[in-house]
């Protein structure tokens, strides 16, 4: 069957119309799996700082508007510096980060402008991420009004005991690995964030908002390579991906 690309250009249009999305990227972590005293998001990874990896995805993806960065105060200039020298013009706001992930957010939302009508929820150390992926996760959400960045779980997967002792084997056909970005109705999402506070429910997933409000987030799949940078494990390995994307060009 032959594609009608005009017709499927026709659709996008209709479907992007009046979804004007915002990133607000987490950048306020104290980087303690790292081993170090420094901020994992300015680590360079190919000659280039984590943060810039990640901020340059989200302004090369088309359907992001304007970008929120939330980090921490001494990192402000830094950030400032970043951004300007890595031409990320979609910057609107830098804003210092709370406590949780969750005020850090509750932070960014508040920078928003009042036509943003969905939030990409994104995670700094994430720096793997494509614009393709997370045009991906965007157009999901626009149909269902909250999804999620996600790979479907290949590795056999155990429940132990407390010390390590197997105790069974789970079914892995629906276990899915969460990633960022999570893209929510900007509506839903503040609604999230009030209802977990008024019921002092904290989490370290936005996902998991969603759900305690009483949606349903659909899963996108990503990919195993969009890995977060958590330990210094994890800096080579990125590495390595990077360069073997470069390979595919």
């Amino acid at each position: 069957m032959k594609i009608d690309k005009e017709r499927i250009a026709e659709w996008l249009l209709r479907t992007v119309k009046n979804c004007r999305t915002a990133a607000i990227v987490l950048a306020a972590g104290n980087s303690t799996r790292m081993g170090k005293n420094v901020n994992k998001q300015m680590e360079t990874l190919c000659g280039v700082p984590v943060l810039a990896h990640t901020l340059t995805a989200y302004q090369r993806c088309k359907l992001i508007s304007e970008i929120v960065v939330v980090t921490r105060p001494d990192d402000f200039e830094a950030v400032y510096a970043l951004c300007k020298k890595y031409g990320i013009d979609k910057l609107t706001h830098i804003v210092a980060g709370g406590s949780t992930r969750q005020e850090s957010a509750k932070k960014g939302m508040s920078k928003l402008s009042s036509e943003v009508r969905y939030v990409a929820i994104a995670d700094g150390a994430r720096c793997l991420i494509t614009p393709a992926q997370i045009a991906k996760v965007c157009l999901r959400a626009y149909r269902c009004q909250a999804a999620s960045a996600a790979h479907k779980i290949s590795d056999t997967v155990k429940r132990t005991t407390a010390i390590g002792m197997t105790r069974e084997t789970v079914d892995r056909n629906n276990l899915w690995q969460a990633q960022t970005p999570q893209v929510f109705h900007t509506s839903l999402y503040t609604a999230a964030l009030y209802q977990a506070e008024a019921d002092g429910f904290s989490v370290t997933d936005d996902n998991s908002l969603i759900d305690h409000l009483g949606y349903q987030v659909r899963m996108v799949e990503c990919g195993m390579q969009n890995i977060k940078i958590t330990t210094p494990d994890d800096l080579p390995l990125a590495e390595a991906i990077l360069e073997y994307r470069s390979k595919q060009v």
